[in-house]
């Protein structure tokens, strides 16, 4: 059976979490901060951040291996093409669960010669941390539900909703049906 979805965050929810994201990371960073993504989820958030913040701001991007299954380990697939040593770099999440990614990240930020790094996701799930993790711009705690939109995919599916959506347990085999009621409503 396809699970009913449910809108977790409107579009105006998010601009209203973003639009406080923003005015924190300006704030913490007067003389400018480098932002850097994660592909590909961090794309509609990093697109409405950057626009939010008001000091001088530079843009990157770095792209990771999924686990596999059993493993703890990812690879970089797309490393960062600016320079940040000595500079403050915000490391730019869509969801924090366990904390491997996140830290393996601000990890690689501090071997590039970040001065300081701090990390912002819109979506967090404390409960299912691994490792200890502070979340320095959190948009909201998130339920252990799937979720889908603003960056956030089933099978590439399903990233170009407004909101955030829970689909509860959906997998791959859902995402046809799913389409029918998520582009329809």
């Amino acid at each position: 059976m396809t699970p009913r979805p449910l809108e977790l965050l409107s579009a105006q929810d998010l601009a209203v979490i973003v639009d406080r994201l923003g005015a924190q990371v300006s704030a913490d960073h007067p003389g400018g901060v480098v932002l850097v993504g994660v592909l590909k989820g961090s794309v509609c958030l990093m697109a409405d951040l950057l626009r939010r913040v008001t000091v001088p701001c530079e843009v990157d991007f770095l792209a990771l291996s999924a686990y596999s299954p059993g493993s703890t380990r990812v690879q970089v697939l797309k490393d960062l093409d600016l320079d940040v040593t000595g500079r403050d770099v915000v490391l730019v999440e869509d969801v924090v669960d366990t904390g491997l990614s996140a830290r393996y990240v601000l990890d690689l930020l501090v071997r590039h010669g970040a001065r300081r790094t701090r990390l912002c996701a819109l979506l967090d799930r404390p409960g299912r941390r691994i490792l200890p993790l502070q979340v320095d711009y959190l948009g909201v705690e998130a339920p252990d539900d799937f979720l889908v939109g603003y960056g956030l995919d089933l099978a590439e599916r399903f990233r170009n909703l407004s909101g955030v959506v829970s689909i509860g347990a959906a997998g791959p085999e859902d995402a046809a049906p799913l389409e029918r009621l998520l582009y329809t409503s």
